[in-house]
């Protein structure tokens, strides 16, 4: 680059690289605006999962105005997180309450301890992750795994949240009486598409794919904003309200414009831990295996997540890692051990972020704007809660399928690969986990080359992490044993 076009340029431009990566300031705040949008459910869904628990003492989290506490907790950690990944990092990807993360903090911790204890085990498993970057542990297990075995992560989490695309809008659905049926899940409630909402998000995603073929500017946030102006006045009309008092309302946030727009936040959560109260409710031995259990699913988690959507952005370096690697897993960390701290569960690096990246994003400074409207958020949720996820998740859907792209760079006549991809790729929408995915797949990689005698072609950082995977998968039984 010539000396004059880079002295022509804004520091905003130098400092995130934004011309450098192929992009605009415009796309930058396109994209970040995408992803907020497209993740700002969890401002909602964080605290229906996480006050709806209660610990050993029979209390919820929070207290009597918990939800409210909590809301405002969670969308604080995630944008001041997401705001620290731009600025640090310089990557698209924003951060906030782990799902999956935080119902396990919610169903499987906190019943055995106070919620006190529940989040000190949710801060020293972020600690624990963050030893592990410092040391370059967790960076040279990323390096350790096979080029197209990160692919088939990447494509394993595009069919994932396409997935939860489909489930999220009522478009799929499970079948109440699966116990007793071979088939799990069903075309909506009976088998047939039926309620507006289902209707609202096939409109969405017609549009989306009509505004994506034609290549119109800021498609997935046109979709968005449109689709949700077709909601607003489909409710006014219906007045269906939530799914939780009609079958066929809103399967989350109910389209309404709200009386006030201004909410004043509480946080009654914020520095609500104990580091050492769990050690004496719980026990050391199932302490050690809750903490084990919530730093592999985050450890492995972030690794997909930021590979897939560096992968979409094509910012991967020829080994197929991410730029600012160890600074991206720095944040990360951080993420997990703060969510602990402000009392909403583990942060971590959000998928959705690959609507963003969709939309154009391509550096940090996505990531500020992301983080900036999750502040805002916190007095302006009333606002928020307008977007239902009928309007939001068509954009998963579509980034589901531009992920899918990648699958061709996996070579599928060599079995000692496809298998492992094949694996990885199908566990991840079929088990609703990214852990589980890159677990089977790790796990296949390393069997296969055992039986075909081809063990020193296994980096000794595999063996360690396939090791790590079988405790994971057997963390029942030998909890059961251990006890």
């Amino acid at each position: 680059m010539s000396t004059h076009t880079t002295t022509g340029r804004s520091g905003l431009d130098r400092y995130f690289k934004i011309t450098e990566r192929g992009s605009t300031i415009e796309r930058e705040i396109r994209g970040g605006l995408v992803t907020f949008f497209t993740m700002s459910y969890i401002i909602v869904l964080n605290p229906i999962i996480l006050s709806g628990a209660v610990d050993m003492d029979g209390k919820h989290l929070g207290g009597a105005d918990g939800f409210v506490a909590i809301a405002a907790g969670t969308a604080l950690v995630a944008g001041v997180m997401t705001i620290l990944m731009g600025v640090v990092a310089n990557y698209p990807l924003a951060l906030a309450t782990g799902l999956g993360l935080n119902a396990f903090v919610a169903f499987s911790v906190a019943n055995q301890m106070t919620w006190a204890d529940a989040m000190g085990l949710v801060v020293i498993e972020g600690l624990v992750i963050l030893v592990l970057v410092l040391t370059g542990f967790r960076e040279a297990v990323f390096h350790a795994v096979p080029p197209q075995l990160k692919i088939a992560i990447s494509v394993g989490i595009g069919l994932f949240i396409a997935l939860i695309g489909f489930v999220d809008a009522g478009f799929v659905r499970r079948i109440p009486d699966a116990a007793q049926t071979t088939v799990p899940v069903q075309l909506g409630q009976t088998g047939q598409l039926s309620g507006w909402p289902v209707l609202v998000f096939a409109f969405g995603l017609v549009l989306v794919i009509a505004l994506w073929v034609n290549k119109v500017r800021g498609a997935i946030l046109l979709s968005i904003i449109g689709t949700t102006l077709v909601a607003i006045i489909v409710e006014a009309v219906a007045d269906l309200g939530p799914s939780t008092e009609n079958p066929k309302g809103w399967s989350l946030n109910v389209p309404a414009w709200p009386d006030d727009v201004i909410a004043t936040p509480h946080f009654d959560t914020l520095g609500e831990f104990s580091l050492l109260g769990s050690w004496e409710n719980a026990g050391v031995v199932t302490v050690l295996l809750l903490i084990f259990t919530l730093m592999l699913a985050d450890f492995f988690d972030t690794m997909g997540t930021m590979t897939a959507i560096g992968a979409e952005a094509g910012l991967l370096e020829e080994d197929g890692t991410p730029p600012n690697t160890r600074r991206i897993l720095v944040v990360d960390s951080l993420a997990a051990a703060a969510g602990g701290a402000a009392g909403v569960s583990s942060n971590t690096s959000y998928i959705e972020s690959a609507s963003g990246v969709g939309e154009g994003a391509r550096t940090g400074l996505a990531s500020v704007v992301t983080g900036v409207l999750f502040l805002a958020a916190i007095f302006i949720a009333p606002v928020v809660e307008i977007i239902p996820s009928e309007a939001a998740v068509p954009a998963l859907v579509l980034v589901g399928f531009l992920m899918m792209q990648q699958v061709k760079g996996i070579d599928w006549d060599d079995l000692e690969i496809a298998i492992p991809a094949f694996l990885t790729i199908v566990l991840m929408p079929f088990t609703y986990s990214i852990s589980v995915g890159i677990g089977a797949g790790f796990l296949a990689f390393v069997l296969i080359k055992v039986v075909r005698g081809k063990v020193a072609a296994v980096h000794p950082l595999m063996w360690v992490v396939a090791a790590l995977f079988v405790v994971y998968f057997a963390i029942n039984p030998i909890t059961n044993w251990l006890s």
